[in-house]
């Protein structure tokens, strides 16, 4: 066995997925169609590939720990001139990702990890590519708006050739959010 590069993420659900995709493409960002649309929670990760049933096992207790919460995506923001990414602002459940990161990333879990920047949920629309570009994706998107209830997140290992592919989906508490309960109170992610 070798190693494996995993991360975690939440999906964006149809149709946003898939049209922030197609931006993401037509911006001019190669990398676009090889990365599902998203919010990380871990980031590009190797492991060992022995290790991914612990890994497993580990997000199925934090899914478990976790409650659905509303996601809102609107405007835009960037990471320039820092990182060269222009990304879509997570304007509700930002809190709820935070928590989640934190307990993927947990010092007594697998994929214990450092991160390179302090975390911030967002989702790229425009990653590594010329000014011009990105100055086109933190405008066009300036308006943006997308919601949905998350109601869990996913495991990813990135193949040979670039492209993330979903191993699981975990859902939280085991639960199913009814679309008449799709918005959620606050605070019902518990406090780390």
């Amino acid at each position: 066995m070798g190693t494996v590069t995993i991360g975690v993420s939440i999906a964006v659900p149809e149709p946003h997925g898939s049209l922030l995709q197609q931006l993401r493409a037509g911006f001019g960002d190669a990398a676009a169609h090889g990365i599902p649309t998203h919010v990380t929670l871990l980031p590009p990760t190797e492991i060992d590939e022995a290790m991914l049933p612990a890994v497993e096992m580990h997000l199925t207790e934090v899914a478990a720990a976790g409650r659905p919460f509303p996601m809102r995506l609107s405007g835009t923001g960037t990471f320039r001139p820092l990182s060269p990414v222009v990304y879509v602002q997570v304007a509700e459940g930002a809190e709820a990702c935070t928590w989640l990161q934190k307990q993927v990333r947990d010092a007594s879990g697998p994929v214990a990890r450092d991160l390179q920047f302090p975390y911030h949920p967002h989702v790229t629309v425009a990653h590594g590519i010329d000014d011009e570009a990105m100055d086109r994706a933190f405008e066009e998107l300036a308006d943006y708006h997308a919601e949905w209830p998350c109601t869990g997140f996913a495991l990813y290992e990135q193949g040979a050739d670039g492209e993330w592919r979903k191993l699981r989906e975990y859902v939280f508490g085991g639960a199913v959010v009814p679309p008449q309960a799709a918005r959620v109170e606050r605070g019902s992610i518990p406090a780390p």
